[in-house]
């Protein structure tokens, strides 16, 4: 019943506010020496009610239009009620902070500036008394005030869509990697255990008839089953193993749908490396992406890999805030365990405002494959 009267997404944050709000102005007002009839000052917090209540509920024109005609109550109601209700100037610009477009926070401001404007001209016998340190703050205050909400708002929702693409692009990599292992089961094991099934069936059918025959479609069976274990151990090693080739694929995608353009330098041999050094570092180099799609606000990204004093070395830097957020989350840290494992090293540096740089190094002599 509540959010029919209150919108649901500001019940948390607004609610409380508002209602202290409100009850105080009828308060002040019903309790004003104000020499007009009780039922026109009901009628001036009826309409003010009503105009807040067309800006909660609408971001369009009407929200526009709520907030001019509540201007225009607060003047009447600061001239002749008491001078500091031009406070409640705030409920609108509030209000005007969460419109749809720039031209109605604009023009509302300017309603926020004329009502001030008015009233001193009235009150104080010009509109210039505005400017001075009684009137002034308040109305710089209220000019900024839907100005911080709007871009507070915008942000969020971009964080939002951020979200929600990085959830749609998590599931579209799950359903490739689930394609992929179909892919691998069909092509290799299915051809597998179809060859066993027919060698059985054959066997069967040589058992009474040619012992001989029949013993020697048992050891295929035999050794074709080895190979199908063989098989899955190939897929389960396969499926742990990330090569650093594929995951730079996946990082140039995903940074071109987060609008950042990802550049991959000297695209060295890594022969020297092992399975297990090789998917450390890829899911290293994810984890920065990842930092840097969520905090950077980058534009440009790049990856460079040389093989420099007995080690292979990636970097991965940006041209954006320099922000890391190390710390806040597990991202950083993870790199640093993978990288403690290898007996490699990690060295991070931030320039604020001109971008990240995350230097990953793995030693090569300790990585060579036994032959």
């Amino acid at each position: 019943m509540l959010k029919k009267i209150y919108p649901a997404d500001q019940i948390e944050k607004y609610l409380f506010i508002d209602l202290i709000a409100v009850i105080f102005l009828i308060y002040r007002v019903v309790m004003s020496e104000w020499a007009i009839h009780f039922a026109v000052k009901l009628l001036f917090i009826a309409l003010f009610v009503a105009c807040y209540y067309i800006g909660l509920w609408h971001r369009d024109w009407r929200l526009l239009v709520g907030s001019l005609v509540g201007c225009l109550l607060i003047v009447a109601l600061s001239m002749y009620v008491d001078s500091w209700l031009l406070l409640y100037g705030f409920v609108f610009a509030n209000l005007l902070g969460r419109a749809y477009h720039k031209w109605i926070i604009s023009v509302g401001m300017a309603g926020i500036i004329v009502m001030f404007m008015v009233f001193c001209w009235i009150n104080e016998g010009s509109p210039i008394g505005m400017f001075t340190p009684t009137y002034f703050p308040t109305l710089i205050a209220q000019l900024v005030t839907p100005i911080v909400i709007y871009t507070r708002t915008k942000a969020n929702f971009l964080k939002e869509k951020l979200d929600i693409a990085n959830a749609q692009l998590e599931r579209y990599i799950q359903e490739e990697e689930r394609s992929r292992i179909a892919r691998d089961l069909h092509d290799t094991l299915g051809q597998t255990l179809t060859m066993i099934k027919l060698k059985s069936e054959l066997t069967l059918r040589l058992v009474d008839k040619n012992p001989e025959k029949a013993k020697d479609e048992l050891n295929d069976i035999v050794n074709t089953s080895r190979l199908a274990l063989q098989q899955v151990r190939e897929l389960v090693t396969d499926m742990k193993f990330i090569s650093l080739a594929k995951e730079y694929e996946l990082s140039r995608d995903i940074c071109h749908k987060a609008g950042i353009e990802l550049i991959v330098n000297n695209k060295e041999s890594r022969s020297l490396l092992t399975n297990v050094a090789e998917t450390m570092l890829a899911l290293s180099v994810r984890e920065s992406i990842t930092n840097i799609i969520k905090h950077s606000e980058a534009k440009h990204c790049t990856i460079s890999q040389l093989e420099q004093d007995e080690y292979y070395h990636i970097q991965v830097s940006d041209d954006g805030n320099g922000n890391l957020m190390e710390g806040q989350g597990n991202g950083i840290q993870s790199i640093r365990e993978r990288m403690a494992l290898l007996q490699g090293e990690v060295h991070i540096v931030a320039y604020p405002n001109n971008g990240t740089a995350i230097t990953l190094k793995v030693p090569l002599m300790r990585n060579r494959k036994v032959k």
